[in-house]
């Protein structure tokens, strides 16, 4: 039986059908000529779609194009709706077809080339897409979609130098700012020469990344990692606390970082008194403190370990499994055995939920990202704040 799509193509070629029927009766013609019939091409395209026969369809429909110019938005309109549907393969047989053809018109070239480099696109052929677009960003009426379809395979394809210079011409066509998009794009070199010990060049990079407005808190993190890196601690050190300061859902990157640091150092009692001072300013800190702790098991350090307490006794929904004010009310000793447990047992859970979510599209994942492999968008993810309790209650609700 056919589908609905094939309906769609039936109805396409009967559009087509009827718009020539028209033209050729309402049209200038000789007073004696009768009402052209209906094209005897298009009923045979018909007739292949409604029997599901797409490839011969398909071959009719592109014998057509050699004869007949007025088919040809036709054409474009059939290969849309085979990419649409998947069948890229058609719809880049139909778009090179008519690219060969000799006869085609100059302000049909573009339209063609713009869809068929959409059509490698989606298939995944990058660099033949890639050639396509960088044509067409060159004078063409397709210059802004070109460009923003070169920034997201040098973003697929982890080119960001290319990325960087779309970007800039994008910025400058578009009309609209894309300074945090860029300021990525410099962060994606700055970490990728840091990966190849040229911290000189990721310096660099960074520096321009954070030239613009708005700043990503990215680059600052860079920074510090490029810092800790070159055993710069005294400068790393200084980065990480303010963007723990300024900036709280990075707390979970930095704050495993300074206490790794402060521990090489022997200096624990100077980050005591560092976080001290930072709940002192703000106390709601202390559960982000206590999450990123239980998640990167940090311990031995008594502010965070008190942070970790108090977020479990005041957990609720863990109360539906351990009882833990009774716990909190024994002897110190076996107090600290039954909390560390239940802490080891967070940990574990922790480690096996997601623990960052884009506030865009949901998107989850372990690890920050800083670009959203759903949604395409920069900068939109942020961590949990809270071990997430699902599965447990699920196995709680389901056990007899």
């Amino acid at each position: 039986m056919p589908t609905e799509s094939t309906f769609l193509l039936a109805g396409l070629f009967l559009l087509l059908a009827a718009a020539g029927w028209a033209m050729g009766r309402f049209g200038e013609r000789d007073e004696e000529d009768a009402p052209p019939p209906l094209n005897i091409d298009y009923l045979k395209g018909l007739n292949f779609l409604l029997n599901e026969q797409t490839d011969q369809a398909l071959e009719h429909f592109l014998q057509m194009v050699r004869v007949d110019d007025k088919t040809i938005e036709t054409h474009f309109a059939l290969g849309s709706l085979f990419r649409r549907r998947g069948e890229v393969d058609r719809a880049i047989r139909i778009h090179q077809n008519i690219i060969a053809r000799p006869d085609l018109a100059s302000e049909q070239r573009d339209p063609a080339l713009y869809s068929l480099a959409k059509d490698y696109f989606a298939a995944g052929l990058l660099d033949r897409a890639e050639s396509l677009f960088a044509r067409l960003s060159q004078g063409s009426r397709y210059q802004v979609q070109a460009l923003e379809r070169l920034c997201r395979i040098y973003e697929q394809e982890r080119e960001w130098e290319k990325a960087v210079d779309a970007g800039q011409r994008l910025e400058i066509l578009s009309g609209r700012s894309l300074a945090l998009q860029i300021a990525h794009y410099y962060c994606e070199c700055a970490e990728s020469a840091a990966a190849q010990n040229d911290f000189a060049s990721a310096r660099e990079y960074v520096k321009k990344a954070q030239a613009g407005r708005p700043r990503t808190m990215r680059g600052a993190l860079t920074r510090a990692h490029i810092a800790r890196d070159t055993g710069d601690n005294k400068t790393a050190l200084k980065l990480y606390h303010r963007i723990i300061d300024e900036n709280t859902y990075l707390i979970a990157e930095a704050l495993p970082e300074i206490v790794s640091i402060y521990k090489r150092e022997n200096a624990t009692a100077e980050l005591e008194s560092a976080l001290k001072a930072l709940l002192a300013k703000n106390p709601e800190r202390s559960s982000l403190i206590a999450y990123t702790a239980i998640v990167n098991n940090l311990d031995g350090i008594a502010v965070i370990d008190e942070c970790v307490k108090q977020y479990m006794l005041n957990e609720p929904t863990l109360g539906e499994f351990v009882e833990l004010q009774q716990l909190s009310e024994g002897d110190k000793g076996s107090n600290d055995v039954a909390l560390a447990k239940v802490r080891s047992a967070l940990c574990k859970l922790a480690a096996t939920t997601p623990r960052y979510q884009c506030q865009e599209c949901g998107f989850s994942s372990q690890r920050l990202l800083w670009q959203c492999p759903s949604c395409r968008n920069w900068e939109t993810q942020r961590p949990a704040s809270r071990v997430q309790f699902d599965t447990l209650l699920q196995h709680s609700i389901t056990k007899p």
